[in-house]
Parts: structure tokens; sequence; C-alpha cells
């Protein structure tokens, strides 16, 4: 009577440890490198560049965290890049109307396009890929019509208190890095300590299963996919409060970065699986990448995007070897 289970001990702790890689694995190397980076280049660990660090990744955090969810629940969100720049060009353009002109209309018309991408899918049933594409080239087109075509670029007036939230600083730490901070936070008490939390998890691991015990399948996934456009609106006009203008040419790619730092983090591709917590840890995990190649100097910057590309596909392979482990 106990061959059973004395066979399956070994087992059941091999799972346990591939489970806890899958959604460590980033926070170990993510030390690793820091601790190697601070003794191999004498800049990296300065104040200044350590605030720089943090306010980099504070953009593509916020961007990241509402694909989190989005990943989570089994989706995909394309249209952040488009969004997110579509948001920047638009609280430039609202400043000079004032800070809740600023704040608001990014934030209302990034939403309205979550909104649409998520009634889209929800009643509809079309593929996420597909509706979300669609989004990324209708909100890339609407900000070239608002820029005529790029030609135009908003500025911020340089007494704007717009620019408080992009370019202010708080214990000596940028005010977007807070907000990133506080918003991860939010998010990650609203994923594991509430029911449309646990919504999105039963949509990721089996959604005929999450309709079968009654949960709000529709209105989970159109919050999830308006919660994703206001986020890149919140990281847009970050970026324009930084900058000082709205740039049309930013967001190209950002989608792809956001995936990317979300997979790396422990999230699933395949969905039911991840933690706000693993995403930060990607972003961060990606800047390190980047310092580390921009303070190399030998290297070009497009390494940069090698690296990532190298980086994210040996993640996926993991994933996949340890899915298989512990199934």
């Amino acid at each position: 009577m106990t061959a059973p289970s004395a066979l399956s001990a070994p087992s059941a702790r091999n799972a346990a440890f591939a489970g806890v890689l899958q959604r460590q694995g980033a926070a170990v190397v993510l030390v690793l490198g820091i601790v190697v980076a601070w003794f191999a280049f004498p800049r990296f660990g300065s104040a200044d560049n350590l605030r720089d660090l943090a306010l980099q990744s504070s953009f593509l955090a916020v961007i990241a965290l509402g694909m989190t969810f989005v990943i989570i629940s089994g989706g995909i969100d394309l249209s952040v890049g488009s969004v997110y720049a579509l948001g920047g060009v638009l609280a430039a353009y609202g400043s000079r109307y004032g800070l809740v002109v600023a704040i608001l209309l990014p934030l209302v018309v990034c939403s309205l396009i979550g909104l649409v991408n998520g009634l889209l899918i929800a009643r509809t049933g079309m593929a996420p890929f597909i509706v979300t594409l669609a989004s990324l080239l209708f909100a890339r087109g609407l900000l070239l019509a608002i820029t005529s075509e790029g030609s135009t670029t908003y500025k911020v007036d340089g007494g704007s208190a717009f620019l408080q939230l992009g370019q202010g600083t708080i214990l000596g730490i940028g005010v977007p890095v807070w907000i990133a901070l506080v918003l991860f936070a939010l998010g990650g008490v609203l994923l594991r300590r509430t029911r449309f939390g646990q919504a999105v998890f039963a949509l990721g691991g089996a959604e005929q299963s999450a309709v079968l015990m009654g949960l709000p399948v529709a209105r989970t996934k159109i919050t999830l996919y308006t919660l994703s456009g206001a986020l890149a609106g919140v990281a847009g006009l970050l970026t324009a409060a930084y900058l000082q203008s709205g740039v049309t040419v930013l967001g190209v790619g950002t989608e792809l970065d956001a995936i990317s730092v979300v997979v790396i983090g422990g999230t699933l591709l395949t969905g039911g699986a991840g933690t706000v917590v693993g995403t930060l840890v990607g972003v961060l995990l990606r800047t390190l990448i980047q310092n580390v190649i921009n303070q190399v100097g030998t290297l070009d910057s497009n390494y940069q995007t090698v690296v990532s590309g190298a980086f994210l596909l040996v993640v996926v392979i993991v994933q996949r070897l340890l899915a298989r482990r512990r199934s």
C-alpha cells in the first residue's frame, strides 16, 4: 500500500520544483544579472543610473500590467502600442485646455477603444488576435489623422502642471515610477483577492468550465480589454508629460515588448497562470539587458532587440518543458 505513495513523492517534488522555477526563474536571473552588472560596470550601481532604469521601466510596466490580465485570461491585445502612442498625442493636445482635460481625454478615448475590443470579442466570439489587430490599425490611423500624417507635433507648455506627472519627483524618484508601483499594487490585489481576479484565471484555465460555473464570462472579457486600453492610455499620458510632447512615432512594436515581458515574468501564453509581480520582474529584466548592452558600448543598440528576442524564445521553450514536467 505504501509503494505508490513512495513512487509518487519524487514526482510530486519535481512538479512542485518545476512550478516554482516557472514562476520565480525570471527573478533569479534578474538578481544574478544585477549582481554581475554591479561589479562589471562601475556606472551601473550609481544612483542616477538606477533612477533612470526605474523611470525607463515604468512606462512599459503600466502597459504590461494590462497585458498580464489579458494573457492570463487566454487572450491577447495587439492594439496597446498604437493606443499608447495615441494616448500620448491626445494628452499633449489636451494639455492646452488644462490638467483635467490632459488626463481625461486620453483615458476616455483609450478606454473606449478597449471597450470596443472587449464587446466584439465577448459578444461576437471573434478572435482577440483579429479584433485587436484591427484596433491597432484604427488607433494608428486616428493618430495620423489628428497629427496630419505625423507632420504636426503637439507640445506641452513649459508651465503646465501636467508636466509634473512625467518630470516631477517624490523622494528623488520620478512620479511615473510611483504611479506604476501603485497600479501594480492595485493590480495584484484585484487579481488575487477579488472574484474578478478568480474569474480571469478561470477564463484562461478553461472558458467552457467557467461558463458552466456561472461566471460572468462576457462581462469579465469586456472589463479586461477596457482595462488594457485604459492602462495603455495612462502610459501614453505619462510619456507625453515626460517628453513634453506627443511623439507620433512612439508605440511601434510596444505591444510585442509588453507580451514578451509578461511571458518572461512567468505568465503562460496559453492562459490560466501568471502574476503581476512576475510581469514587473520581466520589465526590469528587459531594462537590465538594454542597460548592460549600453554599458558595454561596443555593441550596436539593435542588439537589444536581438538579445530580447532570443531570451524570450528561451523562456517560452523552458516554459513548455516545465509544463510537461509538471503534468
